[in-house]
């Protein structure tokens, strides 16, 4: 039977977009996650989750 995979949150993708600028590798970020790199990547390269960078950047100048 097939499981249905996690499907990546805008809250994910703001923590993906910290972790990536902290330096941690896509593929650890995706297992975190348990989704494939491609997910991540997609978020990275901003075709997925858009906006979620620039609340990352927000919260990361708060800081």
């Amino acid at each position: 039977m097939h499981q249905q995979s996690y499907k990546l949150t805008e809250k994910d993708a703001v923590e993906i977009w910290l972790r990536y600028w902290g330096g941690e590798f896509q593929h650890h970020i995706a297992a975190s996650y348990g989704v494939n790199p491609g997910r991540v990547n997609e978020v990275i390269k901003r075709k997925r989750l858009v906006g979620s960078e620039t609340v990352a950047l927000s919260m990361r100048r708060d800081h």
